[in-house]
């Protein structure tokens, strides 16, 4: 496996109308490394944002999808989102405030 480190862990915060609504409950979504796993996950998390305490991670795999061109056929790249579950005396994360 790669050397990951934790600021390589999350990718970036995946804004829908499903994670926006999961939110007043406390449970945000992440773009993260394919090789990162759940633990890693956590520790990201909790060193990224300050008062975050994290309850549970679960994480999606996607594969890639078959793109054509012409008769060349390829795939997109494989994805990964980690869900993320606060503790209840956990502060909120500051990035999703303004949205």
């Amino acid at each position: 496996m790669a050397n990951v480190q934790y600021y390589d862990v999350i990718l970036k915060p995946v804004i829908t109308e499903a994670s926006m609504a999961e939110m007043a409950n406390k449970k945000y979504t992440f773009l993260v490394h394919p090789e990162a796993n759940k633990t890693m996950i956590k520790e990201a998390v909790e060193k990224m944002f300050d008062g975050v305490k994290v309850k549970s991670v679960n994480t999606l795999n996607k594969d890639g999808k078959m793109k054509r061109r012409g008769r060349a056929v390829g795939y997109t790249a494989k994805t990964k989102k980690a869900f993320v579950q606060l503790t209840e005396d956990s502060k909120d994360i500051e990035i999703f405030e303004g949205l």
